[in-house]
């Protein structure tokens, strides 16, 4: 990634840039590194640096399933659904895409989790009357039995899952 600067936007670097400053004598105004001073050319400063390696976690694959009927696919799950209500343009529901794929993974034996666009499905939003994104809804039995709105950190998230459904046993 190279950044590029020209000193006409940052009054500051003209000093800096000067080229009767650069291999002077340090003053008490901000200086560069010397080992970044050769990146200086006709008053443009461009400072680079190697891409940083992100170390991602496990990645989650989604099922694809069709039901006849968002009912339907509660009435025949196995296990207690956590149902994600959220809209594509809302940002604190960016923020739980990841959360949602830890919790998945970690309770993977324990719950389903089912994310509906409140867009595409308005109709299964209104039923269970949908005001604020994200509101996440465990179903057990095919009925709701705990509603939170708002976004969590994985830990939290979990902790509440595992706190309602030792509760509702």
């Amino acid at each position: 990634m190279a950044i590029s600067l020209t000193t006409s936007t940052i009054p500051l670097f003209n000093n800096i840039l000067d080229s009767s400053s650069i291999g002077s004598k340090p003053s008490n105004s901000l200086q560069f590194p010397r080992h970044l001073q050769h990146h200086y050319s006709s008053k443009i400063l461009r400072v680079s640096s190697l891409p940083q390696r992100r170390i991602l976690p496990p990645r989650v694959e989604a099922t694809k399933q069709t039901f006849s009927s968002f009912d339907d696919l509660l009435a025949n799950s196995d296990k207690p659904v956590l149902v994600d209500f959220y809209a594509t343009w809302c940002g604190p529901c960016q923020y739980m895409v990841p959360v949602l794929d830890q919790v998945s993974a970690t309770l993977k034996d324990k719950i389903q989790v089912v994310k509906i666009d409140t867009e595409k499905y308005p109709t299964v939003a209104n039923q269970y009357r949908i005001e604020a994104l994200p509101t996440l809804i465990i179903f057990k039995d095919g009925k709701p039995c705990d509603r939170f709105e708002g976004a969590l950190t994985p830990d939290q998230l979990i902790k509440r899952i595992e706190t309602v459904l030792s509760a509702k046993k």
